[in-house]
């Protein structure tokens, strides 16, 4: 038969367990003499033994009573850490939170939001994958991470994606080059000159290659970093166009950063979770700062050409 103790119960068992007085434990557990005297008799009554000897003078752990102090105190530690540790996760002192994030925002925009996130709950783990969009939306998908910051729309029933923000493309070329001090810029102006392409696995390449067709860039060189694009255009390899949050790899006194005559090209960023699983109060918390705090490209790009 199974024997149901609460935990109240066996902290009415420990109090007087340690003040081997039936006053001063009633006083310590909020409870009348008369009720504390029946809670300690329902105990032995539902164990089916003595738990303490007692006379008018004195009270006295039993050989049973005994044997129950050391399991007794032994759950109760147990169950108050694990309330504990549960009440911390659920005030973010604690927990883990992962992310997954396009490089380019991994780098530029996304520090400052994870210090700030930092600053405010120091004691949950951070971990972030910088991955291509793909990967970022399968590790979602996977539940290996709680978000993913990735720039194209999953559109699966099992995900939920929210536009965080638009990110526009511009063209980096060398300041002597002659698109840098041209009074229009389109497309088919860039097309005229060698030209500098990110891998064919990369978003932006993709968006790229996307919103260009027909048209055709007399590519150079493919390469994976867009630290090594920016490398190449200023050695005079060829131009490039990017997203406007990844300039800070171009920020170069020999590159300039121009805007085209229409706004063609854009990409949209997505904040990326699993549809039918709850976030954790940690993730939660970060969810809501990406939010909060979601890249404003026109704002970082009022300095550039």
């Amino acid at each position: 038969m199974a024997i149901n103790l609460s935990t109240r119960e066996l902290r009415v068992f420990l109090a007087l367990a340690d003040t081997r007085n039936f006053t001063r434990a009633a006083q310590r557990c909020h409870l009348s003499q008369s009720a504390f005297s029946a809670r300690v008799r329902a105990i032995e009554v539902t164990l089916g033994a003595r738990l303490f000897d007692r006379d008018t003078r004195h009270v006295e752990l039993t050989p049973a009573g005994r044997l129950l102090e050391a399991a007794a105190r032994r759950l109760l530690a147990e169950f108050d850490e694990l309330v504990e540790d549960f009440r911390a996760h659920a005030m973010r002192r604690k927990g883990r939170v992962a992310l997954a994030a396009l490089p380019s925002l991994a780098a530029g925009w996304l520090p400052p939001v994870l210090a700030e996130f930092r600053a405010a709950h120091p004691g949950i783990d951070l971990y972030l994958a910088d991955r291509l969009s793909e990967t970022c939306i399968a590790l979602v998908r996977d539940g290996r991470v709680d978000l993913a910051l990735a720039s194209t729309d999953p559109n699966a029933p099992d995900l939920i994606a929210e536009e965080l923000a638009r990110d526009d493309f511009r063209l980096v070329c060398r300041r002597d080059h002659p698109l840098a001090s041209k009074r229009t810029l389109t497309l088919r102006d860039a097309a005229a000159y060698p030209f500098i392409h990110l891998e064919r696995s990369s978003s932006v390449r993709q968006h790229l290659e996307a919103a260009l067709h027909p048209l055709q860039m007399r590519s150079v060189l493919e390469v994976e970093h867009l630290a090594t694009v920016a490398g190449m255009v200023v050695a005079g390899l060829g131009i490039s166009i990017v997203p406007s949050l990844t300039l800070f790899h171009f920020r170069h006194p020999e590159i300039a950063v121009r805007r085209f005559s229409h706004a063609a090209l854009q990409r949209s960023i997505y904040l990326v979770r699993r549809r039918h699983a709850s976030l954790s109060a940690a993730a939660e918390a970060l969810y809501k700062l990406l939010q909060a705090r979601r890249p404003r490209p026109e704002v970082r790009l009022s300095a550039s050409t």
